[in-house]
């Protein structure tokens, strides 16, 4: 149950049968109730076959039919684990909050630290910048690939740095060159935010902003370690979710 979308996924003895997103919109409890029969006629089920169900995100008070619940991060690190049974650091950014997670080799969370006080650090950020530049948001990430000089970009607010933008277009700067600022801006916040904990390998990075193509470079180079990014990076949430409830239900944790 995310800020922007809501996800689904139906998990059947370690395999998954079926996947499905929607924007959360003004009712996340109506874009819940529909995800969630989407997801169970792709799997070809009705709610009778449901054994559990677990939710999790930002709107997990919100979700119908929840037989129970679980922390986003507690989620984070049973997703990505799963997916990679070599994680030990799982940061996840999305559409308002960004979140680095420690755990064990069982997916199990041992620490985590989170920014959700500011936009600055989440995919807010980089939709507001490319409405300044003014290019679509799934092209700036591949332009900011295409950058020849190094700018950096010293606002700490959302309003400020589009004030930034907006003068470095009037500078001259070059729409790829300003691209890349735009996300090393945000992956320096998330460096910082990760080695809060510590950063221990491997290093996994889901949420809707992982792929962003541009953002993965930037962060690549910030923390200074490769990054396992999963094909489907906004469902690992809803994946440890699935798995909680194999582990005999959501745990709060």
């Amino acid at each position: 149950m995310g800020s922007k979308n809501v996800k689904a996924l139906v998990l059947k003895h370690g395999k998954i049968l079926a996947k499905d997103i929607a924007p959360s919109g003004f009712d996340q409890k109506i874009a819940a109730e529909n995800v969630f029969n989407d997801v169970l006629r792709k799997a070809g089920l009705s709610r009778g076959d449901t054994a559990h169900i677990v939710a999790t995100g930002a709107g997990k008070d919100s979700a119908p039919y929840a037989n129970s619940e679980i922390s986003v991060v507690g989620a984070d690190a049973l997703g990505g684990n799963f997916l990679y049974p070599s994680a030990r650091t799982v940061i996840d950014v999305g559409a308002e909050t960004s979140r680095a997670v420690r755990c064990n080799e069982k997916g199990r969370m041992i620490d985590f630290a989170i920014n959700e006080k500011c936009a600055a650090g989440s995919g807010t950020f980089i939709e507001a910048m490319a409405r300044a530049l003014e290019v679509k948001l799934e092209e700036i990430g591949p332009l900011s690939l295409k950058a020849e000089k190094t700018i950096s970009m010293n606002a700490q607010c959302t309003i400020f740095a589009e004030s930034e933008v907006v003068s470095l277009i009037h500078e001259k700067a070059s729409k790829a060159d300003i691209a890349r600022a735009i996300h090393y801006s945000i992956a320096n916040r998330i460096t910082s935010l990760a080695r809060r904990l510590g950063i221990q390998r491997d290093v996994v990075l889901v949420g809707g902003v992982a792929k962003n193509v541009g953002f993965v470079s930037s962060l690549k180079k910030t923390l200074g370690v490769e990054l396992l990014v999963p094909e489907e990076p906004e469902f690992v949430g809803a994946l440890g979710a699935a798995l909680a409830s194999q582990k005999g239900g959501g745990s709060g944790k």
